[in-house]
């Protein structure tokens, strides 16, 4: 635990990337109307989200002032920031006293980030914090011990040895489970039987996405007796925050759309026709190299990418692997309203449906076998029967418990 708890300080100290890029393949439009963008004098954005509402009994009742604070691509990024955005108005429409304000720290830099925090922490109940960027909140909690804050992806920076906080309730999630879902798309559904996973770079999350894809291929290829190849690139392997080599493909950022354009068609070259996209907007160009070529197709993440795969009348997008932000900030709020709020680092699996695939009808071109043979292995994970592997769980992806003999 130790090495773990050191290696998510390192991440919050080096990664203002990971925390500026957060969503794992393109952009979508984002809904539009619901907001008013506003600056400040600081500098910062706000989306302003009503007032107090009055309920339907026609009496004026303050419910929880909530906000929002992001990174530079805001509530509208179609992608990670707007999953969580997404959370706080499905807690509003059940709670129409409530009220939010979307604030975007326009540089990304952690200490920016926090200072965006405690610029506006007097004003409201709840503070929303999604990205490793925002870490640092911890120094802010204990000065505010009545207000509460929800991070997500990250569990807050340690303070005199102090990893948890009364006052905020962190959230992290399986990636690997995730990863493990795409890995099994791919292996499932691949007619090359060559497939492969893009990362921008090499940091827990991603790796955690890269040994879980890994082992989905791997608990594939002994469940089904199928020999699925996942293709690495020497010349983009990734080096992780401990310095230690873990393959794969990275790109080296999460903003290089044309090297990701480049390392898509390289894979494509090697024969690959699936490819799990980990790599924010570096993942654009791997998207398009899918769109270019014939017979290819791409895995999103975090969230429903299939609107980005539209390519004229077709689509590239197999299916997409999640991580279920909006559900479990929602769930958080609703902690906060009853009373039953309590601080703690928490990290979501399957259990608590937190990690999954896309399997709605229109929104994936997986077979009714591939769904029905990962269902299955859904049910595993939930029972923690499958343990993918991840970048520090000590398990490798070709020796993890769940892989048949």
């Amino acid at each position: 635990m130790k090495k773990r708890k050191l290696v998510i300080s390192l991440v919050c100290v080096m990664t203002l990337m990971a925390s500026l890029f957060t969503g794992c393949g393109k952009k979508t439009e984002a809904p539009k109307g619901n907001t008013n963008q506003t600056e400040n004098k600081e500098g910062t954005q706000t989306d302003n989200k009503a007032g107090t509402q009055t309920d339907n009994k026609g009496t004026t009742e303050a419910g929880l002032k909530i906000a929002i604070v992001t990174s530079p691509s805001g509530v509208d990024d179609g992608s990670f920031n707007q999953d969580n955005y997404n959370g706080i108005l499905n807690f509003i429409k059940n709670n129409p006293n409530a009220t939010v304000e979307a604030v975007k720290e326009p540089t990304g830099d952690p200490a920016a980030a926090v200072q965006a925090v405690a610029d506006i922490v007097a004003n409201y109940d709840v503070i929303v914090t999604p990205g490793f960027q925002f870490a640092g909140i911890s120094t802010i909690a204990g000065d505010n011990p009545t207000k509460k804050f929800i991070l997500i992806d990250s569990n807050p920076q340690e303070i005199d040895g102090v990893t948890e906080f009364d006052n905020i309730y962190a959230m992290t999630f399986a990636e690997e489970e995730s990863g493990f879902f795409g890995g099994m798309a791919a292996a499932l559904e691949t007619k090359t039987n060559k497939v492969a996973v893009v990362n921008g770079v090499a940091y827990p999350s991603n790796v955690n996405y890269q040994y879980g894809f890994e082992s989905g291929v791997n608990y594939v290829n002994a469940m089904y007796d199928k020999k699925v190849e996942c293709v690495e690139l020497p010349a983009y392997a990734g080096t992780d925050v401990t310095g230690a080599n873990v393959g794969g493909n990275y790109v080296g950022s999460f903003a290089d759309e044309p090297t990701g354009k480049v390392v898509g068609k390289a894979l494509i070259n090697e024969g690959v026709d699936i490819m799990l996209v980990a790599a924010g907007g570096s993942g654009n160009g791997v998207f398009t190299a899918a769109k270019e070529a014939k017979g290819v197709k791409v895995i999103g993440c975090d969230v429903d990418q299939y609107d980005d795969g539209k390519n004229g009348s077709e689509n590239v997008i197999l299916t997409s692997v999640l991580k279920v932000m909006n559900l479990n900030v929602e769930r958080a709020l609703n902690m906060v309203k009853d009373g039953t709020f309590k601080g703690q680092n928490v990290l979501l699996k399957a259990d608590t449906d937190s990690t999954g695939f896309v399997s709605a009808a229109g929104r994936n071109q997986l077979s009714e076998d591939s769904i029905a043979k990962m269902n299955d292995a859904y049910k595993l994970l939930q029972e923690g029967k499958i343990v993918p592997a991840s970048n520090f769980n000590g398990i490798a992806p070709d020796s993890f418990p769940g892989l048949p003999k």
